[in-house]
C-alpha cells in the first residue's frame, strides 16, 4: 500500500476505472458443483483441461489486438484446479495480445484446499498479483450446507501460503444467511476472516437459483434463506468489518486503501473488458457479448475456427445510461451526474427516497445511504422512461 493510493470509495478512483482495459478468463473445472451455484461450470471433467487451454489460447489470438490490460480476472469454476503451467500459459497468451500494463492487478479466484506452496510460488513468478479464496464460511457445519470440500483450518494455511509466496494482495469471499447459520457463527466467521488480515473482504447473501440443487430443494419445501435475518447479518459485517479498518467500497466488497479489485471495479464503472472461455461475458465499444454456456460446445466452435459466442447486443445511448446507473449506484461513491440522474430524481419514487434521505444527491453525484436498498433503487432505474429530445 501506498500513502498516494486513493481511498476505496474515492469518487475519483470510481470513475477512473471508466478507461481501464481488462479480461475475463473463464475456468469452467470443479471438483464437484456446489448446490447453490448456475455459473457455467463442471465437475469431473478434469480430464478436458489440456483441451480447454489450446481453446483458450486459439480464441485469445483470434481477438483484435487492443491496448495494454490492466486488469485481468481467472474465474470459475475453480481456476486453481487449472494448475500453474496452465495459467501461466493463458496469462502468457493475453501478454502476447495485449500486452500488460505496468503494475497490472493479475486476480485467480482459488479454494482453499486446492492451494499449495508449490502453487503459490508458481503463480507468482508466472505474474499474479491477486488471489480470491473462496472461503464462504469458518464454520464446519455451514460449509458443509454449502457443499464446500474444504476445512476453516485450510482457509488459514491457503492465506498464509499465498502471503509467503509474495501475493500482492489477498482476498476472502464470505456468505451470509445459509439456513442454519446462527447471527453468532457468522459474527465468528467475519471476525476469523478479519484475524487473517486479508487485504480484501467480500461478503455475498446465499441467493436461490432456478435449477440449482439448492433451488430445487426449497422449491420442494426446505427451508431458504431468510432476507430479514440475512439483512442483519449483513449490517453485522458492515460494523465489524469498518471497525477492522476495511472500507466498503460496493455493497458487497470491503478494502484496505490500494487493494480494491480493478477488475470489478472497471466493470462496475463500464469500462471495457475481454471475455474468454465458455459461458464469459465481455463488453467492448459500447457492444456486450456472451460465449456458448456448454463447454463441449465452447470447444467444439473453437476447435472448428468458429467463434464460441452465443449473443451479441449494441446497446443504445439510453440503455448504456440506465446500466451505468444500475451498475454504478452499488458503488459507495455512486454516479456522476446524467442524464438518467435527471430521470431518475423526477421519479416520484425516487423522490420519496430522497426525503427519506436514502438517495443523495451532492456535488454533482447521486448516492445510496444504505446499500441494503440498493436493490429498491435499481428496480426504480429500470423502470425509467427515455426523456423525450430537447426542442
Amino acid at each position: 500500500m501506498s500513502t498516494t493510493d486513493p481511498a476505496p470509495d474515492s469518487p475519483g478512483l470510481a470513475d477512473g476505472a471508466t478507461s481501464w482495459a481488462s479480461a475475463y478468463i473463464h475456468v469452467p473445472f470443479c471438483a464437484r458443483v456446489c448446490p447453490y451455484c448456475d455459473f457455467a461450470v463442471v465437475a469431473g471433467r478434469d480430464d478436458q483441461a489440456d483441451r480447454y487451454l489450446s481453446a483458450l489460447e486459439s480464441e485469445i489470438a483470434h481477438r483484435p489486438t487492443w491496448r495494454p490490460l490492466d486488469a485481468v480476472f481467472l474465474g470459475g469454476g475453480t481456476p486453481s484446479r487449472f494448475g500453474t503451467k496452465r495459467l501461466g500459459r493463458v496469462l502468457a497468451a493475453l501478454a502476447r495480445q495485449y500486452g500488460l500494463a505496468e503494475g497490472a492487478e493479475v486476480t485467480l479466484e482459488a479454494n482453499p484446499e486446492d492451494w499449495t506452496e508449490e502453487l503459490s510460488t508458481g503463480l507468482v513468478e508466472a505474474g499474479f498479483t491477486r488471489v480470491s479464496f473462496g472461503a464462504q464460511s469458518f464454520d464446519p457445519d455451514v460449509l458443509v450446507s454449502l457443499g464446500r470440500r474444504h476445512r476453516p483450518d485450510e482457509i488459514c494455511k491457503a492465506v498464509g501460503m499465498a502471503r509467503r509466496a509474495g501475493f500482492r494482495s489477498v482476498s476472502l469471499d464470505l456468505i451470509f444467511g445459509t439456513p442454519g447459520e446462527s447471527a453468532e457463527a457468522w459474527e465468528s466467521s467475519v471476525r476469523a476472516a478479519v484475524d487473517l488480515e486479508p487485504d480484501h473482504v467480500s461478503c455475498y447473501a446465499l441467493t436461490v437459483e432456478r435449477g440449482t440443487p439448492l433451488g430445487r430443494a426449497v422449491a420442494a419445501g426446505e427451508p431458504g434463506p431468510d432476507s430479514d435475518f440475512q439483512a442483519g447479518e449483513y449490517e453485522m459485517a458492515v460494523e465489524v468489518l469498518g471497525s477492522a479498518g476495511f472500507v466498503r467500497y460496493e455493497v458487497s466488497n470491503w478494502a484496505r486503501r490500494g487493494h480494491v479489485c480493478r477488475y470489478n471495479l472497471a466493470v462496475w464503472a463500464q469500462g471495457e473488458y475481454e471475455a474468454f472461455g465458455n459461458g464469459a461475458h465481455g463488453f467492448r465499444e459500447g457492444v456486450r457479448f456472451r460465449n456458448v454456456r456448454r463447454l463441449d460446445a465452447y470447444l467444439d466452435r473453437v476447435e472448428a475456427g468458429q467463434s464460441p459466442r452465443a449473443g451479441v447486443e449494441t446497446m443504445t445511448e439510453w440503455e448504456s445510461e440506465i446500466d451505468r446507473l444500475f451498475v454504478g449506484l452499488r458503488r459507495t461513491a455512486g454516479v456522476a451526474d446524467g442524464p438518467g440522474i435527471d430521470a431518475l430524481l423526477s421519479s416520484p419514487h425516487a423522490r420519496r427516497l430522497r426525503d427519506a434521505g436514502l438517495i443523495v444527491h451532492t456535488a454533482g453525484r447521486l448516492r445510496i445511504t444504505d446499500p441494503l436498498l440498493t436493490d429498491v433503487v435499481e428496480r426504480v432505474v429500470l423502470s425509467l422512461d427515455q426523456p423525450p429530445p430537447a426542442e
